[in-house]
């Protein structure tokens, strides 16, 4: 199984983004570096945050304007092998910013203004069939926009509501979607292929 805990979040007003995400990751520990511009000082400090033992699952957010090219080298090592316990959340206005060998490491979620996670009843550890089928039928009309809502809202109930360490191709196939759906494929289609990647993973 893949140890890549974590994820990068494309979205364009930056403090509104972190607020959504500490509402969403209550009650764990959140610990925030957030700089107009990210450099080799604030990676750093960052490293010696990861490498403070918990217990707990502890979240830290890096959020930025801009990322320099010598702190994102930095931190590549961390970002592929965290410490226990340590998730990273990238956030960041555009993708553009961060170094191709950061994005490689990381699932990327493109944010839409204005929308919330919402709860799912899916249990994704152990999913079936019958359900995968009854969550499509509920979904059959989604458009565009609603499926990367419920990607969006697929991803935070598994690896942070449940918990669970995604596989290289649950990550892969995150990613994929995205892309999927802005080149209009079928809603439907893209959905099925992540819920689907949960029943084999079992």
């Amino acid at each position: 199984m893949s140890q890549l805990r974590g994820h990068i979040r494309i979205a364009s007003d930056i403090e509104a983004e972190i607020e959504r995400v500490e509402r969403i990751l209550k009650p764990f520990r959140v610990v925030k570096f957030v700089e107009e511009n990210f450099k080799i000082e604030h990676a750093k400090q960052v490293v010696n945050e990861a490498y403070i033992s918990s217990s707990e699952v502890k979240y830290i957010i890096l959020a930025a304007l801009e990322f320099t090219a010598v702190a994102q080298n930095s931190l590549l090592k961390l970002l592929e092998e965290p410490p226990v316990n340590i998730e990273f959340i990238l956030i960041s206005p555009t993708k553009s910013n961060l170094l191709q060998t950061v994005r490689s490491r990381l699932p990327i979620l493109k944010m839409s203004a204005n929308h919330e996670n919402v709860a799912l009843s899916l249990n994704l550890a152990r999913i079936d069939y019958a359900e995968v089928f009854q969550f499509l039928k509920e979904n059959a009309r989604v458009k565009k926009n609603e499926a990367k809502t419920l990607l969006e809202t697929l991803f935070f109930q598994a690896t942070v509501r449940q918990q669970l360490i995604l596989s290289p191709l649950q990550l892969e196939n995150f990613d994929k979607a995205y892309r999927l759906l802005d080149l209009n494929s079928r809603p439907q289609s893209v959905l099925a292929m992540i819920l689907m990647s949960f029943v084999r993973e079992k």
